[in-house]
């Protein structure tokens, strides 16, 4: 007789969907994390924390309402890390009480403290009082998450060198920073501390920022970027990064040296998996922490599953959250239907990123011919309402059946409003439906009728020339 039907280590997005969905099926479930950790990574240090700590900034610069008020519109002068913090702090606290309410209303057992493995059927907890309990379960699903990986070259203080869990807690907004590496992390804070009038320049090994994202999308972002005075550096490696008395020194290998107040380490996230005694379940993790799992979150041992960051790509609290849930029906032996492949990615830069489907780029490797709608906010009323003049979208249609083969945008509501071509694509609907469809006026979702008239016009074109 086991103590719990099924175990789940680490209380971020994974295994908080994972615990319930397994005690909505009338499992006997239990859930270890620390006391100061509900939530995992996601909602104290990570995802929440990051797009609370954007949103204090849009408010308080009064970024997004310079165009209807002029480039000198600000709601504060002088801008603290108190008045950030103080916003970030207020949703960490709501958020971690809803998890609580929502594991304790579903009879989830909170383990409180770390959890290492004795064998494939147990765990030892420790609770932090020194002493260690057993606790045994018949399956586990691991939901351990990650951490910022820090190259051992680096002498991180979490004051003048941070990585991208600590920049949320600098003890003042720097004057200047360095962003070693152009990824989504390190774009959103490149881009929030742009704002709030940091002078910020970003490192980057590779030729080109978020290279996964459209081009056209990317080139409007590192516009409006070097609008706020972003200086980048692509094809630079950081050699060395010198600490003194006021400021730091960032020595690339090609000679060149930058000062800044503060430099932000964003060099991809760690499986933490090295205190979880992995080897005596069985199981091993690779270099980077990570842990292999099959279709259906299942590792090498039968009653062990993996979730999340842990396991690698795409690592967004959006995927790991159904990760979760599908590991815990598989779990309980449940049927289960596979993760839908229409998953949209938001990047929370300023202006904010999503796209969901395929890029241009992708389709012309392909040879997919595709045809190209595009709908600008300053065309809309609704643009012009909310003062975002340079927002876009745009849609990947094939001419062959008018199918949606992408949608990309950029502005405004971007991560809200790529939903509606998710549903579109996902329910194998066509550009003629958003075309005949009756949008709300003024909206940002009109969006989708002008650039799918854009293209339907375009594909006419071609056929009333080619036949």
């Amino acid at each position: 007789m086991y103590d719990y039907d099924l175990v789940v280590l680490g209380s971020g997005p994974s295994g908080q969907k994972a615990a319930i969905a397994a005690a909505k099926l009338g499992r006997r479930v239990g859930i270890v994390d620390r006391r100061d950790m509900i939530g995992g990574v996601c909602i104290n240090t990570g995802t929440v924390p990051s797009k609370t700590l954007r949103e204090a900034v849009l408010y308080l610069t009064g970024l997004s309402q310079r165009d209807l008020y002029g480039s000198s519109y600000r709601v504060k002068d002088e801008i603290t890390v108190s008045d950030l913090a103080a916003r970030t702090q207020h949703v960490i606290t709501r958020q971690t009480d809803v998890i609580r309410n929502q594991l304790a209303r579903n009879r989830v057992a909170m383990i409180t403290g770390t959890g290492r493995f004795a064998d494939a059927h147990s765990i030892w907890v420790d609770g932090g009082s020194g002493r260690e309990s057993k606790v045994t379960f018949d399956k586990i699903v691991i939901a351990a998450g990650t951490r910022p990986a820090r190259p051992d070259s680096v002498d991180f203080d979490d004051r003048t060198i941070v990585d991208s869990d600590g920049v949320i807690n600098l003890q003042a907004v720097p004057r200047s920073m360095v962003v070693v590496g152009a990824g989504v992390i390190g774009m959103e804070y490149a881009s929030m501390f742009a704002a709030l009038g940091t002078k910020v320049t970003v490192v980057e090994r590779r030729e080109r920022m978020l290279d996964f994202c459209d081009e056209e999308i990317v080139e409007s972002l590192k516009y409006h970027l070097r609008d706020l005075s972003v200086a980048f550096r692509f094809g630079e490696e950081v050699a060395a990064v010198e600490k003194h008395q006021t400021a730091a020194l960032c020595i690339l290998k090609s000679g060149k040296k930058i000062v800044a107040d503060t430099v932000m380490y964003s060099a991809g996230r760690q499986g933490q998996t090295d205190d979880l005694a992995l080897e005596a379940a069985g199981l091993e993790a690779d270099r980077r922490g990570r842990i292999a799992v099959d279709a259906n979150y299942r590792t090498t041992v039968d009653n062990i599953y993996a979730v999340g960051d842990v396991i690698g790509f795409p690592a967004l609290a959006s995927t790991s959250m159904e990760q979760g849930r599908l590991a815990a029906q598989h779990a309980c032996g449940e049927p289960v239907r596979e993760m839908h492949g229409l998953q949209p990615i938001g990047i929370y830069t300023i202006p904010e990123i999503s796209f969901v489907g395929q890029t241009e780029a992708q389709l012309t490797e392909s040879s997919t011919p595709f045809e190209v709608g595009i709908a600008r906010y300053r065309e809309l009323a609704r643009g012009q309402i909310v003062g975002d003049s340079y927002g876009m979208l745009k849609l990947l249609v094939s001419p062959a059946d008018g199918r949606l083969l992408g949608v990309h945008v950029f502005g405004t509501a971007a991560t809200e409003i790529v939903h509606i071509g998710q549903a579109v694509m996902g329910c194998g609907g066509t550009v003629d439906y958003l075309i005949d469809a009756v949008f709300n006026y003024p909206t940002l979702a009109e969006a989708y009728k002008v650039a799918a008239l854009d293209a339907a016009n375009k594909i006419r074109n071609i056929t009333r020339i080619d036949g």
